[in-house]
């Protein structure tokens, strides 16, 4: 019973709502961001494409798309997984026993991988899959060893066509023609045995299509399969088959859980952090009522009965009232990873009220608590002492939070040290621990840190007007007033900074180490590959010296140290060519040993050779492409691996591990553009350098969002706060134009005081900022953070403008009602 409305309760909401409109705003803003991190977290959870090729396929056997890092043992034993650059696959033998399974009529072998017509992409498929993709014949009939039937404009049964695989240019008979549907690629059928040879993958499928008997539940033979393949394959059934065809869906999930997740669990905790610091306020600044209520005999029951139940009349209607921007949010956030290709086209976003309701009881539980720990004070006071009190500001520190402060502020200092000693990944991870202690020492030290800065830069105030010393004496007598609004700026401040200057500080670095790698004087690219004779008709062009191609791909490396260990993607070049020509090509700033590019050999980019603790000599564990280990020799480190590729490896190390063997760059030193434009794309190294720098446009506006989403609140929240301790001010005020100041001074010590909070939080951030940023890029790229100016100044001047605004405004209003 102790939070059934009572008549004070009520009468307070109702007949002083100004006093409950921070709280609101505060609230919403908190349910806002908890509800839009959690539909994307949700989202994330049970995303899902439906099957398009395997539509007719009941029953899809494929390998785990995912590698498994296990870390420790016993009960400290940790396992995370992670999406596999490229398509793991199957063993061709498998297909035997999953068509031997009671039930199955058929087992279908499928595999997909590109071909190129001349300088046209063919998607190539085996035969057999036609049996669950439904195309039929036009004309002719179907393929047998040697031939081939197509489903492209001017093919016609009996020609001969030339089509190029990763073993090179072949002959076919065109033994039939297929209608090619609406299809926009060309595509290709070979029997399901040359589909597997000329596939670059021997013995390796794709996918097992198990197709039932009649009468045969999906469901049934699927448990069937999986019992008869066992852990040698996953089997699909439902809308997961779909998963097997798309994997970008992977990376998709593992982004919206990382944002709703690992980002929704900093933003939730900002947002509860400065909605419980409002909460807080607004029971403060009613300190003289709970002090007169004390003083005429209300019990501390009663106070804290008066103050619960004021929250459960607000927080339920401002945490619903959150939820609507917040679904907006995140229908927004999650449109535009769409249209930047991000998430397939196929996912939708899921909203259920599972957020929803950890919005709303966010929202109340957070206001609950606030008001709980703000109501000890003025409930237990003795009533004798409730006036003398509330009447002046406590300057007494708390026993409680000022040692907490304390702690935490050493543990960023010690944290940052050890990030600053760190390499890699585990300087960022470090780093980060270090802007959230940081933060969490500014809110609990607040008041003694708004006191020092209230001396600091009120300094040169107390020898200006009247006005000025003024601003100085009233930030100096009201630290807590003064830190409840610097908090959220801090806030704004740090986190916004953190964000975008990591990726201004990796996008300069990575810029400059491009430009200075590239000594190539000509680059072909080509999306589908380049022919298999590039590299020789390359060569033989009259003033080529050097040339060599590169396959691109990503491999997985284990990084960190103990048992703090994480598989990281490696960008990766499979080189084609000698190490001679690589070099002088491309300089790579070897640091220690030889570049040298035989079987078995890596070079390793020193900075994720330190962060997976491995040096020239050593073997480095890995994962190619498609989940096979290996452990090549590190042969060399080189530094520039941010601006190219972080590990560098022959191209036949790769090559049967992706699903195109194809290469898709050309590195050439001399020789003409006009001689090598019939080869691809051409560039030179301006151009291939932007082309570059837009594969890190969505990382940039990633970063650009949270920062946005982090600051915007961050901002709301302080200029809520800063309107909240002005209104509250009101009697103050009247009381300066009673004795004789003018409206103009008033005006003018509001400004000054504002600009006092300005300042404070934009330094304190820019610290916060610093100390994370310095050791973060030190261990990410080994050079210092890169501010631009522009934008640095963008964030200050916003701060300093809202602080006016959110001051200057309100106040005008006080003085009007006072008046």
């Amino acid at each position: 019973m102790a939070f059934v409305p009572n008549g004070l309760a009520r009468a307070a909401v109702r007949f002083k709502p100004a006093a409950f409109a921070g709280t609101f705003v505060a609230l919403m803003m908190a349910s806002l961001i908890v509800a839009a991190c959690g539909i994307l977290l949700e989202t994330g959870l049970r995303a899902s494409v439906p099957p398009v090729r395997y539509a007719n396929a009941p029953v899809v056997a494929a390998a785990d798309q995912e590698a498994h890092f296990v870390t420790g043992s016993g009960d400290s034993r940790s396992e995370t997984a992670t999406p596999l650059p490229d398509r793991a696959r199957l063993d061709a033998s498998l297909v035997t026993k999953a068509g031997a399974v009671p039930g199955a009529r058929a087992a279908v072998a499928d595999v997909t991988f590109p071909v190129r017509s001349g300088d046209k992409d063919v998607t190539a498929h085996g035969w057999g899959s036609t049996a669950f993709t439904g195309e039929k014949l036009s004309a002719g009939r179907a393929p047998r060893t040697g031939e081939v039937a197509l489903a492209a404009p001017g093919a016609a049964v009996g020609d001969h066509v030339t089509l190029t695989t990763s073993d090179g240019p072949r002959a076919f008979r065109v033994s039939g023609t297929v209608t090619s549907g609406g299809q926009e690629t060309p595509t290709a059928w070979f029997t399901d045995s040359d589909a597997i040879r000329l596939s670059g993958h021997p013995g390796r499928i794709d996918a097992i299509a198990v197709l039932p008997e009649p009468g045969v539940s999906a469901t049934t033979l699927g448990s069937r399969v999986a019992h008869a393949l066992g852990s040698k394959a996953e089997v699909h059934t439902g809308d997961d088959r779909g998963a097997t065809e798309d994997s970008l869906l992977g990376y998709a999930k593992e982004m919206l859980v990382a944002l709703g997740g690992s980002f929704g669990g900093i933003a939730a905790l900002t947002a509860v952090f400065t909605a419980a610091g409002t909460v807080a306020l607004s029971v403060g600044q009613r300190a003289r009522e709970y002090a007169l209520l004390r003083a005429i005999g209300t019990t501390p029951r009663q106070i804290r009965r008066t103050i619960a139940t004021e929250t459960l009349l607000v927080a339920p209607l401002a945490g619903a009232a959150g939820l609507l921007p917040g679904i907006a949010l995140a229908t927004w956030w999650f449109g535009q990873l769409k249209d930047k290709g991000a998430i397939p086209r196929a996912v939708d976003l899921s909203v259920s009220y599972l957020p929803l309701t950890a919005a709303v009881g966010v929202a109340v539980l957070t206001a609950l608590g606030a008001g709980y720990l703000a109501a000890r004070r003025p409930s237990r006071i003795k009533p004798g002492q409730a006036l003398s009190e509330a009447s002046v500001e406590r300057v007494r520190v708390g026993w409680i939070r000022t040692p907490l402060g304390v702690a935490a502020a050493v543990g960023g200092v010690v944290l940052s040290g050890i990030a600053a000693s760190a390499a890699g990944e585990d300087a960022a991870n470090a780093a980060l621990g270090v802007v959230m202690l940081f933060m969490l020492a500014v809110a609990l030290l607040g008041p003694l840190v708004a006191r020092g800065c209230a001396a600091l830069f009120g300094l040169p105030l107390r020898g200006a007007d009247a006005s000025g010393f003024l601003a100085a004496a009233n930030s100096r007598t009201n630290a807590r007033r003064l830190a409840s609004a610097i908090t959220p700026i801090v806030l704004a401040m740090a986190f916004s900074s953190v964000l975008v200057f990591m990726h201004t500080s990796e996008d300069r670095v990575a810029a400059d180490q491009q430009r200075a790698a590239i000594t190539a004087d000509h680059i072909v690219t080509s999306d589908g590959g380049l022919p298999p004779g590039a590299l020789t008709k390359a060569r033989n062009t009259d003033g080529v010296t050097s040339a060599v191609t590169l396959l691109k791909t990503s491999v997985l490396v284990p990084v960190g140290s103990g048992g703090d260990r994480w598989l990281q993607s490696a960008s990766t070049q499979g080189i084609t060519g000698t190490a001679a020509d690589l070099r002088k090509v491309q300089d790579l700033k070897i640091e220690t040993g030889g570049l040298t590019l035989g079987r078995g050999q890596i070079a390793v980019d020193t900075a994720l050779a330190r962060s997976a603790h491995v040096t020239t000599g050593d073997r480095l564990a890995l994962l190619l492409p498609d989940g096979t280990k290996a452990s090549p020799k590190i042969v060399a480190t080189y530094g520039r691996g941010l601006g190219l590729s972080q590990l560098t490896l022959p191209a036949a190390d790769v090559r049967r591990h992706v699903t195109s063997a194809f290469s898709t760059e050309l590195w050439a030193k001399g020789g003409t553009a006009r001689d090598l434009a019939g080869l691809g794309t051409l560039k030179d190294r301006a151009g291939y350098t932007t082309a570059q720098s837009m594969d890190r446009e969505l990382n940039a506006w990633a970063n650009t969002t949270m920062a946005a989403v982090l600051g915007g609140f961050a901002a709301v929240a302080a200029v809520n706060t800063l309107v909240m301790t002005v209104l509250d001010r009101r009697r103050e005020l009247g009381t300066l134009r009673l004795i004789g100041s003018t409206r103009r001074q008033v005006m003018r010590m509001i400004r000054w005081e504002a600009l006092i909070v300005a300042v404070a939080g934009i330094a304190i951030g820019s610290a916060i900022a610093l100390a994370t940023l310095v050791p973060m890029m030190n261990g990410l790229t080994g050079e210092a953070p890169y501010i631009p100016p522009l934008v640095y100044g963008s964030f200050v001047g916003a701060v300093l403008l809202l602080g006016l605004a959110a001051t200057t405004i309100p106040a005008r209003a006080a003085l009007k009602s006072a008046a």
